[in-house]
């Protein structure tokens, strides 16, 4: 299979722009982490990507006291040092 150069500096062209729309899609998502201290904060979302878990796993981690959380303005959030305390405690049992 032969192509043109002139039809695979477009097609180059057009991978390019799609990375560079990945990068900002990267970049919006990084700028949107909280921080409180230097620590950051997780959403409800954030925590059930990252642990794999379901919201009912979640909230039941959340009343057996076994993952602290925060509520700012009528949304939870944890730390990040909370959650990776919880998976070491996992692996302990």
């Amino acid at each position: 299979m032969n192509i043109e150069r002139t039809e695979f500096i477009v097609w180059m062209e057009r991978i390019m722009e799609r990375f560079d729309i990945l990068k900002e899609q990267i970049v919006n998502n990084q700028s949107r982490l909280i921080e409180v201290d230097g620590e950051q904060l997780l959403d409800n979302q954030d925590v059930l990507q990252l642990l794999k878990i379901s919201s009912r796993s979640l909230q039941r981690y959340r009343t057996q006291k076994k993952l602290p959380y925060y509520t700012i303005s009528g949304k939870l959030y944890y730390k990040l040092s909370d959650v990776h305390q919880l998976i070491r405690e996992s692996f302990k049992s």
